[in-house]
Parts: structure tokens; C-alpha cells; sequence
């Protein structure tokens, strides 16, 4: 199994999007490299923390690439628009990917350089190593299966 960390505005859309992906085997929410250990989904949402809403995705690398997910990723976040996504603004919805594995960087930059080919203005995803997760509060964790007519920014259909 692999996993990387995504961040695409509110985390809840990315999680139930990237959780009906063929080959996704598990999906968590969380808050990541920010520079407060073990934050509230409160204190992240005054924006200090440094910390952006994730979803950390493991999946089989046999079913699916990360060339792969990261193309599904792109297709629902405007990478172009620094913290803000839909109508979730402020820095703890900035997009970004955090990757775990330093062989993922070549796959990570190549798949935004083919990105950012679709775009006049810059991408202003972040890419980083993960340097920190800290899981969400478990109301969180997979909230539009538990709520199906929850918001979210990320068309399901």
C-alpha cells in the first residue's frame, strides 16, 4: 500500500471523492503541516495553526497510480486560487499535496507541469513532504456518508 496526503478546500468532499476511487483502500481527514501539535478542528479554523483540512488516501498501487489519483485530484480543485475553495475561504483550505515517499516527487511534478499547461495564471498548490497529520475529530472522518446532503464544494454526481 501507498498513501499520500491531499488538501483541496473543505475535507470532507475531497475524502468522499477520493474514497469511490477503484484501488483507494482507506481515506482519514486530518489536519497537515501545520506547526500546532494536535490541533482542534476549532483552532484550525482561526487560521493560526498553519495547518490545511486533508485527507490522507492509501491506495494499491497495482489498481491505481498515483499518476492516477493525482489526475482525479486536479479535476475537482482550481489549483490557481491560494486559500479558497468553493466557498470554504481562508489558509486552512489551501490546496496542496504532501507526499510521504521521496520517489513520489518526480510523479508529484510532473503531473502539475502537465497541469499547469491548462492554466494562464500559476498553479499555487503546495507540494511538500508531509510533515505532520493529525487525524480529524471522529464526527470528521467519512461525514458525507454519514451525512449524504452535507456541503460540499466537490461535485459528487
Amino acid at each position: 500500500m501507498k498513501e499520500i496526503v491531499l488538501a483541496g478546500g473543505c475535507f470532507w468532499g475531497v475524502e468522499e471523492f477520493m474514497s469511490r476511487i477503484p484501488g483507494v483502500v482507506d481515506t482519514k481527514v486530518g489536519y497537515a503541516n501545520g506547526h500546532t501539535e494536535d490541533p482542534s478542528y476549532e483552532e484550525v479554523c482561526t487560521g493560526r495553526t498553519g495547518h490545511t483540512e486533508a485527507c490522507s488516501v492509501k491506495y494499491d498501487e497495482d489498481k491505481v497510480t498515483l499518476e492516477e489519483l493525482l489526475a482525479k485530484f486536479w479535476s475537482v480543485i482550481d489549483p490557481t486560487v491560494l486559500n479558497r475553495q468553493g466557498n470554504d475561504v481562508g489558509s486552512q483550505y489551501r490546496t496542496g499535496i504532501y507526499y510521504i515517499d521521496s520517489e513520489d516527487l518526480s510523479t508529484i511534478k510532473d503531473s502539475l507541469n502537465k497541469e499547469q499547461a491548462k492554466y494562464k495564471k500559476p498553479i499555487v498548490t503546495e507540494v511538500e513532504s508531509l510533515a505532520s497529520f493529525y487525524e480529524a475529530e471522529e464526527y470528521h472522518q467519512r461525514y458525507l456518508k454519514k451525512n449524504p446532503n452535507g456541503y460540499c464544494h466537490i461535485p459528487l454526481d
